[in-house]
């Protein structure tokens, strides 16, 4: 595995179900230091899988045994071979320059680099008004039931160390992956970074998030996770990267 500019090997994984007409933009912005990158189709019926092996010819591809984000994200993390697992969306979304700037932030101590559109230095130009009230009461609500001080709950863009993800024991199907993770991360007791980051709009398609019935997945998810364990006392663990 190629070792530069990090010690680290870092995979990156990309769960897509008929995002081809995306793909070029989304790895054009893949630096070209990252060791693995991984694929997970959702059996698309367009050519999401040969434009990604023609983009990139080392290229691993995981076809995922059910449906939804969760579940694509999993089976892509199993697959992962390198030290630092790196998540991006593959609809344009998430810029792949950025992930220096995760993968910097866990070297330099981090057990998990999480994503925030709402510090300092990040934005988003697709936040609806009633996604990001949404978000903000989720992420309200997070803080207050874990002892967090998350200032973005409901992102796809983190990253983390591999031998951490046991820990974090992983086990949904939906959208609410992002907040199981941040949540088990805060109960794990993990060093947590918030990483600033720009979210831009699909470049192609349609998205399949729903607010309402998402938001309604993540609400369950975080009362749910309330009965699993007692929370740990996180402030100190939860910060902006240097």
């Amino acid at each position: 595995m190629n070792k530069q500019p990090f010690a680290a090997s870092v995979s990156v994984i990309v769960p897509a179900m008929n995002e081809a007409e995306n793909l070029p933009h989304v790895f054009a912005t893949l630096p070209d230091w990252i060791d693995e990158v991984i694929l997970v189709d959702g059996n698309s019926s367009d050519d999401t899988v040969a434009v990604a092996r023609r983009l990139r010819p080392d290229l691993r591809v995981v076809v995922q045994s059910r449906r939804g984000k969760g579940n694509a994200l999993i089976e892509g993390f199993q697959a992962a071979r390198g030290d630092i697992i790196v998540m991006i969306d593959a609809d344009g979304s998430t810029d792949g320059r950025e992930i220096h700037s995760f993968v910097t932030t866990l070297v330099n101590g981090a057990d998990f680099a999480k994503g925030s559109r709402y510090a300092p230095g990040g934005g988003s130009d697709d936040l609806s008004p009633i996604r990001s009230l949404g978000n903000k009461v989720l992420t309200g609500l997070t803080n207050v039931l874990y002892g967090t001080r998350y200032t973005d709950l409901c992102y796809g863009y983190n990253a983390f160390w591999a031998c951490h993800l046991d820990a974090l024991e992983l086990d949904c199907d939906g959208f609410e992956i992002e907040t199981l993770m941040n949540v088990r991360a805060a109960q794990a007791g993990l060093i947590i970074r918030e990483v600033p980051s720009h979210e831009r709009s699909r470049i192609h398609g349609v998205s399949n998030l729903h607010a309402v019935r998402d938001g309604w997945r993540v609400l369950k998810t975080i009362m749910r996770e309330r009965t699993r364990g007692s929370a740990v006392t996180a402030q100190a663990q939860v910060a902006l990267a240097k």
